[in-house]
């Protein structure tokens, strides 16, 4: 035992030692809904920002998510939490309660209220597990400053953990940029001066491609900022206003910097990956990538700062453009899964509202009515799902029953396990065939499943002491966190399910 103990120390010690040295900044960045593919078949457009980390960086080609579902809230909650939601929490972008009978969102917080704008506040309260960022803090006192940036509260929230000095997002009211209570009583001076400059009107009238912004300073055009590259150029401004109003990578002890980019996601919905505009939105992202390199490196030098970049999804392509090309894929409404369950279960027990909540494939059993039918839940688990097992289309059907007790070892089957917490989840989880989509519009697209479409996503590592290079090896988003805590020699965030990437250390 005493010699298998000084075997894991050594080990230990050994990988600490290979570890680069510690960077003043980590620059934790997120594309959201930036598929893998995009790397590679917008290459030769590139000139700035992905073009800089493509060459100097050290390129995963084979990083996907090990979870289930594929959609904003859980990719932001496992970027610097290495874990699944079946450890931090984080199910979905929203969920049902079956205490409090009503939805919550992954960020929602009775608790607090927004500042800089009205209405309820948001914070991390409903995350379970720590941050890359918490640990930091938590091993230096709270020296360590850690903010997050994005349009999205989520997006903004969930990388940066607990702890945070802030995290900040836009509100579509005000045009300008808010936070809330649970970080301070009021927003830093900084903020405050940066939104009485208005920088959201600038881009009233504004044109890309074939689009054209509301003319007027207005909530129309803030609204509308979010589906157009000037949603990206508010977030990247915002960032280089943070960096330097913080000071961040000047003090003694590492910072964090966590950007997510959203505007990708907003466009990417409306039009699908193969549309001329998401292609435009690759391309500006990478020149406004470049500028934020650019102000981080004339503050606190690139050499001392550590960026990784990835991305929290894919996207699945529009079925109709499936169609014209002889692919797989479809629409079917949400309404068709739950009137087939309520169908079969008042067939079998009796009419009765069986149904609390669905969202796309995930549904929520009345457990009380089960109860006082005195029905057993798992038979009327498996009478709900054989009703959809019918339905055309229809993949596969995971009941509460199978996965409190474990599913066949498949990828598929280990995606939707990861995403299972017991009591966040629903009873029903429904699979759809590739390339198909819970939808009832004739147009756009989305994301969520367990297909490489959805799941195979950008993972870069750049600065001193990373190997630059390819790799080609399988590895997930989950490895994020700890081969950050190594380099920062901070314990593995507490839900890390993920490896260390040693093979990047260039020593």
């Amino acid at each position: 035992m005493t010699r298998k103990i000084l075997l894991c120390l050594l080990a230990a010690a050994l990988l600490a030692a290979a570890a680069p040295r510690k960077p003043k900044l980590v620059l934790a960045i997120v594309i959201d809904q930036f598929r893998y593919d995009y790397l590679t078949r917008f290459r030769s457009d590139y000139t700035s920002g992905l073009d800089k980390m493509l060459k100097t960086g050290a390129v995963f080609t084979s990083a996907n998510l090990d979870h289930f579902p594929t959609v904003t809230a859980i990719g932001h909650s496992t970027f610097l939490t290495g874990a699944t939601p079946s450890e931090s929490g984080i199910v979905g972008n929203e969920w049902y309660v079956r205490e409090e009978h009503h939805s919550v969102t992954s960020v929602s917080d009775p608790g607090a209220s927004l500042l800089g704008g009205k209405g309820e506040g948001s914070s991390p309260n409903r995350l379970l597990v720590s941050t890359v960022g918490d640990e930091l803090k938590i091993a230096d006192g709270g020296k360590s400053r850690v903010i997050g940036i994005s349009l999205k509260d989520r997006a903004a929230i969930l990388p940066s953990g607990h702890m945070a000095n802030g995290a900040y997002w836009f509100d579509n009211d005000t045009g300008g940029f808010v936070s809330s209570t649970y970080y301070f009583q009021d927003l830093p001076s900084w903020v405050k001066d940066f939104n009485q400059n208005h920088p959201a009107d600038k881009f009233a009238g504004a044109t890309w491609l074939n689009h054209t912004m509301p003319a007027a300073a207005s909530k129309r055009l803030y609204a509308a900022l979010a589906a157009s590259p000037f949603g990206n150029e508010l977030i990247e401004a915002f960032a280089e206003r943070a960096l330097e109003a913080e000071q961040l990578g000047t003090h003694g002890d590492p910072d964090v910097l966590t950007v997510s980019f959203s505007s990708n996601d907003y466009v990417g919905h409306q039009v699908g990956p193969d549309a001329p505009e998401v292609r435009e939105m690759a391309i500006r992202v990478d020149k406004l990538l470049g500028q934020l390199f650019q102000a981080v490196d004339k503050q606190v030098g690139l050499a001392n700062v550590l960026v990784v970049l990835t991305a929290d999804h894919g996207v699945a392509p529009v079925p109709e453009v499936n169609a014209a090309r002889k692919m797989p894929g479809g629409r079917i409404p949400q309404q068709t899964f739950t009137l087939a369950v309520e169908r079969a279960l008042d067939n079998r027990y009796g009419e009765a509202k069986w149904i609390l909540n669905s969202a796309e494939g995930s549904l929520y059993l009345d457990q009380s009515l089960i109860a006082q039918k005195k029905l057993d839940p798992a038979e009327v688990d498996r009478v709900a799902a054989q009703a959809l097992l019918a339905i055309p289309h229809v993949f596969r059907v995971y009941t509460r029953e199978q996965l409190l007790n474990g599913v066949p070892e498949d990828p598929v089957g280990r995606r939707v396990l990861n995403g299972f917490y017991p009591r966040r989840s629903g009873d029903l989880e429904v699979l759809l065939e590739p390339y198909w989509l819970f939808s009832a519009s004739a147009s756009g697209t989305s994301h969520g499943t367990t297909f490489s479409y959805d799941t195979h996503i950008p993972l870069i590592f750049m600065g001193t002491g990373i190997r630059p290079g390819q790799y080609t090896e399988s590895i997930a988003l989950n490895d994020v966190a700890p081969t950050l805590a190594v380099i920062l020699a901070v314990e593995p965030p507490s839900g890390s399910s993920g490896r260390v990437l040693s093979e990047i250390f260039s020593q």
